[in-house]
């Protein structure tokens, strides 16, 4: 389910909101379950076959965690961590790669083997790197988490699911167990809405427009015209630009209607003046991840 789809803005939209809003009034955890619940019916409304792979990777990975936490400060604490990543970095090498090896394993060795036709789970990469950061915080001892259903709305919430950001424990969970987030504010709608709005305005008006320009140069690019070569690059140039902006924006819109405060994911990197820049400015908690989590800890 697309953000700009009517059955997200329509139908999944306004139910969600307001069963949020009015469970919230008798208790908060019923609040946070709904949320949960409508999150988990958001990712299985693309494939319902992969809603047990979420949720097992879910339960794994608070498992450990918590194994973690319970071994804090001795070195199983540290063969937790590393045998959890393993798995979820495994999970995610065996849906986005197998095929890969295998066809070009059969392309060198001349064997005859065929591709699995694995479909890549929506959003695998998300959840993934959000529960590899959640395992490193609680070897930290920087993260204890003990509210399931908190955890399972952690990695699931919607609003980040398809395109990010990639969430921290740290940053979320005091949110999700506060009070003051679950209830309505005319502040916090309009905000977000607005947000919203323009974030659907950049992929709706802008986004999927230029797409037909870019697609006339991929769909023959062999000998294309002068004015389709530079009128098909700069068309997907901007295309990727405000499609990813567009969706940055709705994720931080549609959460803050929600009540819920989510970390910037995108900042102009067309306006960089060098390559390391830009990178930190277009997918701002990928950069932050790979920092923290991978050349720190290096």
């Amino acid at each position: 389910m697309l953000f700009n789809s009517y059955t997200f803005l329509l139908g999944f939209l306004p139910v969600t909101l307001i069963g949020y809003f009015v469970l919230a009034r008798f208790q908060v955890k019923w609040a946070a379950a709904w949320l949960a619940l409508a999150s988990l019916w958001f990712y299985g409304y693309w494939d319902l076959h992969y809603v047990p792979l979420l949720l097992a990777s879910i339960t794994f990975n608070f498992i450990v965690g918590g194994r973690i936490n319970a071994a804090a400060g001795t070195p199983t604490a540290t063969r937790l961590l590393v045998f959890g990543v393993a798995v979820n970095l495994g999970l995610l090498a065996y849906f986005k790669y197998a095929d890969f090896f295998l066809t070009n394993l059969a392309a060198l060795a001349d064997a005859p083997l065929e591709p699995l036709g694995i479909i890549l789970p929506l959003g695998i990469s998300f959840f993934t790197f959000t529960q590899i950061a959640y395992l490193a915080d609680a070897r930290a001892g920087k993260a204890r988490e003990y509210n399931f259903t908190n955890y399972v709305l952690f990695v699931t919430y919607f609003p980040h699911l398809i395109a990010g950001p990639i969430l921290h424990h740290r940053e979320m969970m005091p949110q999700f167990a506060a009070p003051d987030t679950y209830r309505l504010r005319a502040s916090n709608f309009a905000v977000g809405s607005m947000i919203f709005t323009i974030g659907l305005a950049k992929k709706v008006l802008i986004a999927d427009n230029l797409a037909p320009y870019a697609n006339e140069l991929f769909a023959d690019p062999t000998q294309p015209s002068f004015f389709i070569a530079w009128g098909g690059v700069l068309a997907y140039t901007f295309q990727l630009y405000f499609d990813f902006s567009g969706y940055s924006d709705m994720a931080i819109g549609l959460s803050r209607m929600f009540g819920v405060q989510l970390p910037l994911n995108f900042n102009s990197p067309y306006k960089s003046t060098s390559i390391s820049e830009f990178w930190r400015r277009w997918h701002m908690t990928l950069s932050r991840f790979l920092r923290d989590y991978l050349y720190i800890a290096l």
